[in-house]
């Protein structure tokens, strides 16, 4: 296990590694100067120049990446071109907001996903097969800005959900914390709980048919312990792999959510950051959701070994 965990250390240093390569090199053969994107329009050639000089922009490209790698191996991000502000410390004060919103849709769209795949492979053809297949195409149809302007028109309160920071109004779990996470939660879950649905319910299904399925029946044991014991822990395989990639991806794709909820979190900073040309807050946010992703793929690979015991973490 320790072998194994050094070795995906190792892979998710390297990917880092790329992934920071290849967004410094888009950024900085952006067709738009951010010297010009910072100094409008109307700025002149001295203003220019006094920009690129402020930012080190006038250095050789290879000496603004070696500078930047310099500063990635000290944890540190650098600053906003903005506003002067550190990358850190912007991301910092938006990540509790995101990660509320992520942690409460996923518990929605996870359970409602598995519970309502498993009732659908369970009783398959039924009524609840047929009202779960209604689901899922209403769910994978629905863009998911229609469906949060809806649950913010029909339930809301006042105009934008009362627009402004989270935890204006107190910390979490409090009624206010809860009243409004909720139709943000739902927004972001009702696609995902769809697509999980189907995703569990083709797993299931196909475990069903195996040998071991109808073993154990035979040995009278109760239809309820077959599906959940020995059927749905092997079916949720699929499952938790789509899962760890999705919360992981989710952290830097929630802009839609975010905007129409009022809610600022990442989504909302990496908007404005872009329509600001704010490279080093563009950087330092992708290189987040690059480490949310292989930390959830690496627990996904270790919880093979608990839901499947066939499945071996075995050197390649």
């Amino acid at each position: 296990m320790l072998r194994f965990a050094a070795r995906r250390l190792l892979y998710a240093v390297v990917v880092l590694w790329l992934v920071s390569t290849l967004v410094f090199a888009f950024l900085h053969l952006s067709p738009v100067p951010v010297e010009r994107v910072l100094g409008g329009p109307r700025a002149t050639a001295d203003t220019l120049a006094q920009i690129r000089g402020n930012l080190g922009l006038d250095r050789p490209v290879l000496v603004q990446y070696w500078w930047f790698c310099g500063r990635l191996l000290r944890g540190d991000l650098g600053d906003s071109y903005v506003n002067g502000t550190s990358v850190t410390a912007l991301i910092a004060a938006r990540l509790p907001t995101t990660a509320w919103l992520i942690a409460g849709g996923a518990v929605l769209w996870l359970a409602a996903g598995v519970a309502l795949g498993a009732l659908s492979a369970a009783r398959a053809r039924g009524p609840c097969d047929r009202a779960a297949t209604v689901f899922v195409l209403a769910g994978l149809s629905t863009p998911p800005f229609v469906l949060a302007l809806g649950l913010l028109y029909l339930f809301a309160s006042g105009p934008g959900g009362g627009g402004g920071h989270l935890f204006e109004a107190g910390p979490p779990l409090q009624e206010h914390f809860l009243r409004r996470m909720t139709l943000p939660w739902i927004a972001l879950a009702f696609l995902m709980a769809a697509a999980y649905t189907r995703l569990t319910r083709g797993a299931l299904l196909d475990v069903l048919g195996e040998d071991y399925m109808r073993t154990a029946r035979a040995k009278g044991l109760p239809e309820h312990r077959v599906l959940v014991r020995h059927g749905l822990r092997a079916a949720l395989t699929p499952v938790v792999t789509q899962f760890g990639v999705d919360l992981g991806a989710l952290a830097g794709s929630t802009i839609v959510t975010e905007k129409v909820f009022g809610l600022q979190g990442v989504g909302q900073l990496v908007q404005q950051s872009i329509a600001a040309g704010d490279t080093p807050v563009i950087i330092g946010v992708t290189l987040l959701v690059t480490l949310l992703v292989i930390v959830a793929n690496l627990a996904v690979d270790v919880g093979y070994a608990v839901l499947d015991p066939r499945v071996r973490l075995l050197p390649p």
